[in-house]
């Protein structure tokens, strides 16, 4: 069977108060990140998100405890984020209850 060139993914991972792994870049892909917006839920508490992209046992921060408002939502990539193959992008926020994230990515064959 031949790989498919171009593959469109939508993640709606839990955010955890601790570094969870949301999305890894397949091998023979390229993952194309297109948009992560994240979305304070509660109706009176300011929340945090830190978003990090991680290679190998390097992290860098895309931002880091970045505040939202109640009842508000940003999307945390402006313009295109490139993965590697085994990349990863990992999400962490000050609630696990009252942040909720969506991620679209393509994956686009090596």
């Amino acid at each position: 069977m031949a790989l498919k060139i171009n593959i469109y993914q939508t993640v709606t991972p839990t955010v955890n108060t601790s570094d969870t792994v949301v999305y890894t870049a397949p091998v023979a892909y390229t993952g194309v990140v297109l948009y992560v917006n994240i979305s304070n839920i509660s109706t009176s508490t300011v929340r945090t998100v830190t978003l990090k992209h991680r290679r190998s046992a390097t992290d860098t921060e895309i931002v880091s405890a970045f505040p939202i408002a109640p009842n508000d939502s940003t999307n945390l990539v402006d313009g295109k984020l490139f993965l590697e193959t085994g990349d990863q992008l990992v999400l962490s926020g000050s609630n696990s209850t009252d942040l909720k994230a969506v991620i679209s990515i393509l994956e686009t064959l090596n």
